[in-house]
């Protein structure tokens, strides 16, 4: 798939999110990246048969104080992964909404562990 149809499922996927939890989202960068970097794998500490594809980088809102004149947070999502899982753009879509609300729960301070006890991790 060309980076800028799947820039734009990204987008729409975003758009998606319900107006309260975007009103709250601040300082948030959203990227499109091919790939992890061999440094975000091993951060990552993933399972065996576990790929990475999406990461969220920052302070989850639940966790800031003093939070000022800092970099952005960061949600990447990775289009080659999401690509080799899924064997239609439908899945893509579905994959990308997916690992968008995934990130964006870790933005407002849930765990993995949090999200698969709910059936969404």
């Amino acid at each position: 798939m060309l980076k800028r149809k799947f820039v734009e499922i990204v987008r729409q996927a975003i758009g998606e999110i319900p107006d309260e939890f975007l009103s709250i989202m601040e300082n948030v960068d959203v990227q499109v990246r091919p790939r992890p970097t061999k440094r975000q794998l091993k951060e990552a500490d993933l399972g065996y048969g576990e790929t990475l594809l999406g990461l969220y980088v920052g302070v989850p809102i639940t966790d800031r104080s003093g939070y000022n004149m800092v970099l952005p947070d960061v949600i990447t999502i990775f289009q080659g992964p999401i690509e080799e899982i899924c064997t239609t753009d439908e899945e893509v879509r579905e994959e990308v909404r997916t690992t968008i609300v995934h990130e964006v729960a870790h933005y407002f301070g849930i765990t993995d562990s949090e999200l698969q006890d709910w059936g969404v991790g």
